[in-house]
């Protein structure tokens, strides 16, 4: 909802303010990109992925998340809102390192990243030679979805 590019840029900026401890290394460009799911009236959304370099012995994976939650209900977000629905801001963790684990709270990577072309195709700007545990590439990964990209616009099937 809103600005979805100034949006990004805004919740970027809160993460900046969490200490030396938590810094920016990476963003990709920010695409914009068809909504999946069930909800598929609505405006198109906007995407990026960026890559933080966190202390390790000051973070954990579930303490980033709860920090991305806060960023998100900084700024309006509602948790239960419709699922896939339109959003302020969404913020997901991808990965933490090469740390595996499934919880009711935090499951990394995330379960249903490598489904996803809005996802993978920034993930790609900001680490083109990352390997997944199953020994694809994320082109190999992006061969397996029906997806386009034009330019900086991303749909999927």
């Amino acid at each position: 909802m809103g600005d979805g590019e100034a949006n990004i840029e805004e919740a970027l900026q809160r993460l900046e303010v969490y200490g030396d401890d938590l810094m920016f290394d990476a963003q990709s460009p920010i695409y914009t990109t068809e909504p999946q799911g069930e909800v598929k009236d609505q405006p198109w959304f906007k995407n990026c992925v960026a890559r933080l370099k966190a202390a390790s012995d000051i973070w954990a994976p579930e303490g980033l998340l709860s920090t991305l939650q806060a960023v998100e209900a900084q700024m309006g977000r509602v948790r239960g809102e419709v699922v896939g629905g339109p959003r302020v801001i969404d913020l997901d963790l991808l990965l933490f390192g090469d740390v595996e684990m499934a919880g009711e709270y935090l499951t990394l990577p995330h379960p249903r990243m490598c489904e996803r072309a809005f996802v993978l195709v920034p993930l790609r700007d900001i680490a083109p030679g990352l390997v997944f545990k199953d020994g694809r590439t994320i082109d190999q990964m992006l061969m397996g979805l029906d997806y386009s990209l034009e330019g900086r616009r991303i749909s999927q099937k």
